[in-house]
């Protein structure tokens, strides 16, 4: 368990940096990396890993983070920039489809076969099921992820940074959870454990970034 909270660190560190960086150099830079993070965390999501006593798709890290971003982006540039990064991640994970359908379908060269292509093929292809669930759950969740952070900023006048942080983020990933699992694997697996088990690695994700965001906020006022 310790290793996989030292991922979560390194990840939610960078974020971090992204978002000081960002504050000096322009939005863009945290927009640009919220939207690598989202496609990165669709295409390592084919591998499943064990979180403590739970099963999760490997991109729960990244996309977690992505949370963190919007929340900052909320914070201290307002929910238009979030909105616009939430829309960027979607284009971005629209063009992660079309270019690795094509690379999918592609010809490849006489000497490349067996395993490697193989591999690449299993890897690379989800199935419409599984993609139309990602970005359901993706736009439902980033969207009220948004709302509810604004909701709670107005209703503390600015104050009590880590309720409306962790507040947002909890509810939003149990949608999340609760509309990817469903619309996935509705039919075909047990969906309760599966929304259950990402849900709480998810809070625990969520929890972990709270001093982050802190940190990130008070790096930004001192630019």
């Amino acid at each position: 368990m310790l290793i996989e909270i030292l991922y979560i660190i390194i990840v939610l560190s960078f974020a971090t940096i992204v978002s000081v960086i960002g504050k000096k150099y322009g939005v863009e830079y945290i927009i640009a990396v919220f939207a690598s993070l989202v496609v990165t965390a669709n295409i390592v999501a084919s591998k499943v890993v064990e979180f403590g006593d739970f099963v999760v798709p490997a991109g729960v890290i990244a996309y977690s983070a992505t949370f963190l971003l919007t929340d900052i982006l909320s914070e201290k540039w307002g929910k238009k920039h979030a909105k616009k990064a939430i829309w960027c991640g979607f284009l971005a994970s629209i063009a992660m489809v079309l270019v690795v359908k094509i690379s999918v379908l592609w010809t490849p060269a006489v000497f490349v076969e067996g395993d490697f292509l193989t591999a690449f093929n299993l890897i690379l292809s989800s199935t419409s099921r599984i993609v139309l669930a990602s970005m359901t759950a993706y736009l439902i969740s980033q969207y009220h992820d948004i709302l509810a952070f604004d909701y709670w900023k107005r209703k503390t006048n600015g104050k009590y940074l880590w309720l409306r942080n962790n507040t947002s983020t909890i509810v939003s990933q149990f949608i999340d959870s609760v509309i990817f699992v469903t619309i996935a694997f509705y039919g075909i697996m047990p969906i309760i454990p599966l929304i259950l088990g990402q849900w709480i690695v998810k809070i625990t994700i969520a929890f972990i970034d709270t001093p982050f965001i802190y940190l990130a906020c008070k790096l930004i006022d001192k630019q």
